[in-house]
C-alpha cells in the first residue's frame, strides 16, 4: 500500500463552484447574519481575506492584530470591499489589538467580544510566523527564531482556543486553526514551522475530543504569496511554489463554518483548502470516518 501525504483528489488553487461564496454574499442570504466571528491574525494576507468574506456575508466581525495601525487599515479595507461588492449596509467591524502569545491579552479579547455581542459563533486562529528556511536549527537563534515560531503558532493557537471554546460550546460553533501542509513534509531548515503546525494539528484533535459540540478544524490554507511565505522561502521558491489565491482559503472557511453541517464530520481533522471538498465527501468520507484518517498517528503494517 502506498502511503499518501495528500488526498488524491482534484487540486484546487482558486475558488471553485462547490465552495463559491456568492450565495453567502447575496442580500437574501441569512446564513451568517447575526453570527459573531472572531478572526485573530486578521490585518493582512489570509486573515484579512477571511475577514472580508465574513463581513461581505453579513457577520458581526471582531478582528485582532498586534497594532492598532494595522487594524485600522484592515478595517478600512474590509468595510470598503464589503460596501463596494455587496452594495449593502456598512459591516460591523470591532478591532482589538493584542499579542496572541500573551494569554492575559487573549482572555481580554474574548471577554470584550462576548461583552459587546453576547456570544461567539466562529473563531479563526490565523496568527502565524516563520523564520527563514535557510540554515540548520543549530545555527539559528533558539529564542528569536526557533522558539518564537513555536510561541506564535502553537501557544497563540492554544491561547485563542483556551478562552473561546467554552463560549463556542454555548452556540455549538466553529473553531478553525490555520495549519500548513508543511506539517506533513520534511523540508530542510523548516523544523520550527513544521513542528509547530504538526502540534497544532494534534491540538485540534484534542479540541474535538474535549469539546465535541464545537466543530474544530486544522486548515491548510494553500500555498499563497504572503509576506510570511516570502520571509521563509527563497524568492525563486516563493514565486514557483506559491500558486494559490487568497480567496481559496477564505471561501473554504465559509463553507466549513456555514452551519449546514455538511462537512462537520471533518471536525478534529486536518483539511487542505487545495482539496476539492465535494470529491473528498463523495470518494473519501466513509473511509476517513471508518479508518480515522486525517489525524496524527503511528501506524505499523
Amino acid at each position: 500500500m502506498t502511503r499518501q501525504t495528500n488526498l488524491p483528489v482534484t487540486a484546487r488553487h482558486d475558488v471553485y463552484p462547490a465552495i463559491s461564496p456568492e450565495p453567502y454574499f447575496s442580500n437574501t442570504s441569512r446564513v451568517f447574519h447575526g453570527k459573531v466571528v472572531l478572526v485573530v491574525g486578521a490585518s493582512k494576507g489570509i486573515g484579512l481575506a477571511i475577514s472580508s468574506f465574513y463581513a461581505r456575508s453579513g457577520a458581526k466581525l471582531a478582528i485582532v492584530s498586534r497594532t492598532q495601525e494595522a487594524l485600522d487599515a484592515a478595517k478600512s479595507h474590509i468595510v470598503d470591499e464589503a460596501t463596494r461588492e455587496t452594495k449593502s449596509a456598512k459591516p460591523e467591524v470591532f478591532t482589538l489589538s493584542a499579542d496572541v502569545t500573551e494569554s492575559k491579552a487573549m482572555k481580554e479579547v474574548v471577554q470584550k467580544v462576548v461583552e459587546k455581542y453576547g456570544r461567539l459563533d466562529i473563531v479563526i486562529a490565523n496568527a502565524g510566523t516563520s523564520s527563514p528556511w535557510d540554515k540548520p536549527f543549530v545555527e539559528s537563534d533558539p529564542d528569536e527564531d526557533w522558539w518564537k515560531t513555536l510561541e506564535v503558532n502553537l501557544r497563540g493557537t492554544y491561547n485563542v482556543a483556551h478562552y473561546s471554546l467554552l463560549h463556542l460550546e454555548k452556540t455549538r460553533g466553529y473553531f478553525v486553526a490555520v495549519s500548513s501542509l508543511a506539517a506533513q513534509a520534511n523540508k530542510s531548515f523548516a523544523s520550527s514551522y513544521a513542528v509547530s503546525k504538526t502540534a497544532v494539528n494534534r491540538f485540534i484533535e484534542y479540541a474535538c475530543i474535549e469539546h465535541p459540540t464545537v466543530k474544530s478544524f486544522a486548515l491548510h490554507p494553500g500555498s499563497i504569496q504572503t509576506e510570511m511565505a516570502l520571509s521563509a522561502l527563497s524568492k525563486s521558491d516563493w514565486e514557483s511554489m506559491t500558486v494559490d489565491t487568497l480567496q481559496l482559503p477564505a471561501a473554504t472557511v465559509l463553507r466549513l463554518t456555514d452551519g449546514s453541517g455538511r462537512f462537520d464530520w471533518l471536525s478534529g481533522k486536518f483539511v487542505s483548502a487545495n482539496w476539492d471538498l465535494e470529491e473528498v465527501e463523495q470518494k473519501w468520507k466513509a473511509k476517513i470516518i471508518n479508518d480515522g484518517l486525517l489525524v496524527t498517528r503511528f501506524i505499523v503494517e
